[in-house]
């Protein structure tokens, strides 16, 4: 008969203690690339740099020139 301390038990703990401590890695390097990223934007240049590099935003008297990679192309064949 199995009890409160069955090795069944101490097993599926030790597996949830395992997942969870690799989430816990996982949401702390997260956590570093985000403060990363903070620290980034909390000046002038960084918040241009971000709207211009996620948003497309430019100065009004410019031109963007946006090169793409022949991978990032969608193209379709006829086969």
């Amino acid at each position: 008969m199995f009890d409160a301390n069955s090795w069944l038990i101490h097993a599926d703990l030790n597996e949830d203690i395992d997942d969870l401590n690799s989430k816990i890695e996982f949401y702390n390097s997260e956590i570093s690339k985000d403060q990363k990223e903070i620290n980034t934007l909390n000046s002038t240049n960084g918040i241009e740099k971000y709207a211009r590099e996620h948003y497309k935003m430019k100065k009004d008297n410019e031109v963007i020139y946006i090169i793409e990679d022949h991978d990032s192309l969608k193209t379709t064949t006829n086969e």
